[in-house]
This record gives structure tokens, sequence and C-alpha cells, in this order.
């Protein structure tokens, strides 16, 4: 029974291909687009994913004051205000996994007849354990390095490219920073771009000691740019920025009623702002893509009622040798249905398809998953389901004598 009503619904679909193929074009649009900005959507939201990740969890970052220069405030950072000291003593606060005491610049590296701009951090061994960040080879330079001052460095696989190339082991090669030379004793693994869209593979790791004595001075010795600090978990970091204000404040004597000489960045709680931010925009364009579904089903109504009122003389003739009232609803259901099926196939392919094409030319994350496939389908079939129903019950509830005396 079932087989003959598939049998005459491909029929009727088939005698009239041009109207069929219009009827089932609005839901090939509308699931394709769906499949397509799911994967946009789902694509950002992994790409955010990613760079919060490679940042590290549980963070913050301490930085050091404002300056003020001929009546002009220069920017968070440029004031000397933290010190190595301060980053052991919040090293001992509770709650606290890992600090590491920061100090940076830029500088021009030289090996062989390669040369490269890149960003030199000074810092400790644990900096590798707040940022949660490991040796692709090699080691991580000690902490008697930096008692001593060594001249050792360990470098990302961007700057190894390009100063190395693919050919090259770096490792125990001797490169210079501003004419100094140090011995590569460590490659990192890569991390990609942050948040803010920065190469993190673009840097260079000395020891503190090494950074401010040998490559940036400076006239305050002991002081650092900033101290990176990681939590133990991330219930507890709103104790721990409490507890960090607090032991910074009675550090450096600032008084009661006073700005701070420093501030503290809560970056997970930025990282899972942007997070947010992506996963209401990825549900937005999966909210205006299922407009154009329902375009489609309204499409698929329309013309099944168009089909209702041209075989109103055939439904007659079925009713008077025997059909029954659901025979007919089951049939003309039966018909949107399909017209929907394959208009969601068709869509699928062509939403696929546009998402790998986009990834190919923007260069940009997407990704297709099976749920958000088997949603498109399932809403799309859901949607020729209610919006056939109509045209079906209406041809089911038909008169038979009125139908044969249509004309």
């Amino acid at each position: 029974m079932f087989g003959a009503m598939l049998g005459e619904a491909w029929h009727a679909m088939g005698a009239n291909r041009l109207r069929t193929f219009l009827t089932m074009l609005g839901m090939v649009i509308g699931v394709g687009a769906v499949v397509l900005m799911m994967a946009i959507g789902q694509g950002a939201q992994e790409s955010v994913k990613q760079s919060i990740n490679s940042m590290g969890s549980n963070l913050f970052i301490v930085l050091s004051g404002s300056t003020t220069s001929g009546g002009a405030r220069i920017g968070t950072g440029n004031a000397p205000s933290l010190k190595v000291g301060d980053a052991t003593a919040i090293g001992e606060l509770e709650g606290i996994s890992a600090v590491a005491p920061v100090t940076m610049g830029t500088a021009q590296i030289v090996f062989g007849s390669n040369n490269w701009n890149t960003s030199i951090l000074g810092t400790m061994p644990s900096y590798l354990d707040v940022r949660s960040w490991n040796l692709a080879d090699g080691y991580m330079f000690s902490d008697s390095d930096i008692r001593s001052a060594t001249r050792v460095a360990i470098i990302g696989k961007t700057v190894a490219q390009n100063i190395f190339g693919d050919e090259i082991d770096p490792i125990g090669k001797t490169i210079r920073i501003k004419q100094t030379p140090f011995t590569v004793v460590g490659l990192l693994e890569g991390k990609g771009q942050s948040l803010d869209g920065r190469d993190q593979d673009d840097t260079i790791i000395v020891p503190l000691t090494t950074a401010q004595r040998k490559l940036f001075g400076g006239q305050f010795p002991g002081s650092v740019r900033m101290i990176m600090v990681q939590a133990e978990t991330a219930e507890i970091m709103p104790a721990v920025e409490s507890d960090i204000n607090n032991l910074l404040r009675q550090r450096h004597n600032i008084r009661e009623g006073n700005d701070n000489d420093f501030s503290v960045r809560n970056l997970t709680s930025l990282a899972n702002s942007a997070a947010e931010t992506t996963r209401t925009m990825a549900l937005l364009l999966g909210a205006i893509a299922s407009v154009s579904l329902l375009v489609g089903g309204i499409g698929i109504m329309n013309i099944m009622l168009v089909s209702v009122t041209e075989r109103t003389r055939e439904i007659g003739i079925r009713m008077a040798i025997g059909a029954r009232e659901r025979d007919i609803l089951m049939q003309f259901l039966l018909e949107a249905i399909v017209i929907s099926f394959f208009g969601c196939l068709i869509g699928l392919i062509l939403g696929i398809g546009g998402a790998v094409l986009v990834g190919m030319l923007t260069q940009a994350t997407i990704l297709i998953s099976g749920n958000s496939i088997l949603l498109a389908f399932s809403v799309a079939a859901a949607v020729g389901i209610f919006f056939g129903f109509y045209p079906a019950r209406k041809a089911a509830q038909l008169n038979p004598i009125e139908a044969l005396r249509y004309q």
C-alpha cells in the first residue's frame, strides 16, 4: 500500500517537473543556508576555543602602572612598579598554581645570512607551566641559568622557520640578539594565533636576568613589565584576584583611597566573554538561515494547494471507487514529504560544498558537525510535513460528489 502511494507521489511530481523543482528550490536554499551558516558559526566558536586553550587556564596578568611624562599619562605597563619580589610573594598566596614574572621587548635576531624581528620575553622556567606550553624539542633553561644570567634561548616555531628554515635543526645553534650571542636550547610547540590575532609562535624566551642585564637594561634593576599568575581552579579566581590586589597594595605601601600602581586582568573572564559572543553569533546565523526554511515550507504549501485544485476530479474518482479519507490524506502528505526530502538532500550537499569552499577561499576555520546536519534535515522535514498537512487535509475532506462535478 505504502509502495503504491510512493509510486503515485513520484508520478505526480514527474508530471510537473519544473513546478516540482521550483517548489523544491526553496527547501534546497533553506537547508543549504542553515548548514553553511552553522558551519561558519561553529568554526568561529572552535577557533576561539583553540585560542583560549592556547592561552592557558585560570590566568591573571598583573600589569605595572601608568606613568606621566610632560603632563601626559602614558599607558598601563610603563611604570616600573612591579618587582621580581612581588611575583615571589604572589606565588606564596593560597590557591596559586604557578607564577612567572615577565619583561619584554623586540629585537632583531640574526643567524648566518638570515635575520628576523621578533618579540623577546625574559622570564622564569615556570612560564611554560603558566601558559600550559610544551617543548617540541630541547629543554627549558633552569633556575641556575636565571642566577647566572646565561645566554640561552627558547624559540617559537615561526622564528625557527624564518631563521633556520625546515632543514636545519635549531637546537645547539648560536643566534645573535642585539649582537649578543645566544645558544638555542629549546623549540616551543606551535600555539597559533591569540584572541587578538597575534602570532604566539613569533617569540623567543630567555632567562629573566639575561634579558634585564644584557638585552633591555633599564634604569630600575629588578623591575618587570608584568606578572603572569595561574590559579589552581576557576572557582577560586575571584578570591585569588582579591588576594593579589590586597597583597600588592600592602607591598607597595598604597594608602586607602589611593589608586593602585598596578592592574590585575582576568584573562579567563575575557576569553569566556569572547566565547559567549561567538556562541551568540552562531545561534544568530542559524536563526537567520532558518527563515529561508520557513519560506521554503510556505512554497510547498502553496504548490500543494494548487495541486489539490488541479486534481479535484481525480480525488473524486478515488473516493468513488473506495479510497478512504485517510488514504487521500496520506497520498498528498507523502508528496509533500518526498519534495521536502529531496530538497533537504540537495540542500545538504550544496551547504557542505559551500562550507568547504568558503574554508578554502578564506582560510577560516569551518566546522561541519553531524549535529548541525541532523538538525537542518530534521527541521526541514518537519517544515515539509507541517506545511504539507493543510493541503492534504483539504484534499481528504472534499465531498466526492462535488469533486466529480468539478471542471
